[in-house]
């Protein structure tokens, strides 16, 4: 979905339509790690990255 790959900090929108922030990448590389972008709240996770659209990103750069 989206032509930037989603990463730590990002603001996104996953495939189910539920924004989240990605707060973690796991398993070198393979497993994105989501929480709530308010509130706490549980965390999900997915293994489809092209399925996450990046609404706003994290500003910290490119740390891949």
């Amino acid at each position: 979905m989206s032509a930037r790959r989603a990463w730590v900090g990002d603001l996104v929108r996953d495939g189910g339509g539920r924004r989240a922030i990605v707060t973690d990448v796991r398993a070198g590389g393979t497993v994105w790690v989501l929480r709530p972008p308010t509130g706490g709240g549980p965390y999900w996770e997915t293994d489809d990255p092209d399925s996450l659209e990046v609404l706003a990103p994290s500003g910290g750069g490119d740390k891949r």
